[in-house]
């Protein structure tokens, strides 16, 4: 079931081939438009046309009336009448019949009205006739060899139609003619070179890969079967087991490289402060315990009543206001990058007042 019936006449290529006369005709009649364009015509246009059509027309169709066209011939190239197949005996045989006789009357009676409609309407091509200065009696003569022409086609075109739509039984049943009687009863013209091979339709060619390839995906998946089976009770204890959240772990391992660069950052802000302000040394660390805090603290007002000591009228007050607004802003710009240290405790600041001599006391001295 590969090739196709021995009798499908599908399988000829030279039935496809005489199809072409219908794109052919359309073209025919053109050129019969600009050969009528060229010359004027004369004192009796009808009995010009008239003797066109009969020698174009009415001659060629007695003749294929007798004979007609052999549908294997391309007027000028044809089958060797020797070399054609039993399929190509077998069509020739149903060629003959009332059918092609009357597609030949036909023809040759559509063809008078169209010759007749055409040299009407050539005046308006008479800038493209390709003869413009040829006698009237030329142009009815390449005129008439057109209209031969067209009846052939118009034959062949029909036959080629007819036997196309022919069952492969009906093919099958016809009886081939011989040699001698294809070239007594149709009419071949043109030289015997054509030998072409027949054509082959395989409808279950696009059908075969699909079904061959669905038969193999059964057969795969009946063999992976079974070991799908025994991989199961793993993947299914595989599944089971507790899985770490990813991203708790992520977030914890994130944290702790955090914390320990934002200490750093600190530490390495106090250093870079303390190597830049000269009274940085003496302003308490923010990172030492609360207990020395104090002190650190105390030693500015220390210093404040040693300055007191050793002035002199008006000018320990004045001396005190200066240096007393600089204090707290050198103490905190030591320290940029941690929190600000933590104020002493009321206690503690009390104390530092009392060990720190007061005005009253260094007038006593004075006076003493």
């Amino acid at each position: 079931m590969n090739a196709t019936l021995p009798a499908e006449p599908r399988s000829e290529p030279l039935l496809w081939l005489q199809l072409l006369g219908l794109a052919a005709l359309p073209l025919e009649a053109l050129l019969l438009l600009l050969l009528l364009a060229g010359p004027d015509p004369g004192p009796w246009p009808w009995l010009e046309r008239g003797l066109a059509w009969a020698l174009g027309v009415l001659g060629p169709a007695l003749l294929l009336w007798r004979r007609p066209a052999d549908v294997f011939s391309l007027l000028l190239l044809s089958t060797p009448l020797r070399g054609r197949r039993e399929l190509q005996r077998r069509l020739s045989g149903l060629q003959q019949g009332w059918g092609q006789r009357l597609a030949v009357v036909l023809g040759a009676a559509g063809l008078l009205p169209l010759l007749v409609w055409l040299d009407r309407w050539s005046v308006l091509a008479r800038d493209l006739a390709p003869l413009p200065d040829a006698p009237r009696l030329a142009a009815l003569l390449l005129c008439a060899a057109v209209l031969a022409l067209m009846l052939w086609q118009w034959q062949q075109l029909l036959q080629a139609v007819w036997l196309l739509l022919r069952p492969a039984g009906v093919v099958a049943a016809a009886n081939a003619l011989t040699t001698e009687e294809i070239a007594s009863r149709r009419l071949c013209l043109g030289l015997p070179l054509l030998l072409p091979d027949p054509l082959r339709f395989e409808p279950g060619a696009t059908r075969k890969p699909t079904i061959s390839r669905a038969a193999e995906l059964v057969s795969r998946a009946e063999e992976l079967a079974p070991k799908a089976a025994a991989q199961a009770p793993k993947a299914a204890a595989l599944n089971t087991e507790p899985k770490a959240d990813p991203g708790t772990s992520t977030d914890a391992a994130e944290a702790e490289p955090r914390e320990r660069r934002n200490a750093g950052d600190r530490a390495t802000g106090v250093e870079a402060a303390a190597a830049h302000s000269p009274q940085a040394a003496d302003v308490p660390d923010a990172a030492a315990p609360l207990d020395a805090q104090p002190e650190a603290a105390a030693a500015p007002a220390l210093e404040l009543a040693t300055t007191l000591e050793t002035a002199e009228g008006g000018e320990p007050q004045a001396t005190a206001a200066a240096q007393a607004p600089d204090l707290e802003p050198e103490r905190w710009a030591a320290e940029p990058a941690g929190p600000p240290p933590t104020a002493p405790e009321p206690a503690q600041a009390d104390a530092a007042r009392a060990a720190a001599p007061g005005p009253g006391v260094e007038s006593d001295k004075a006076s003493a």
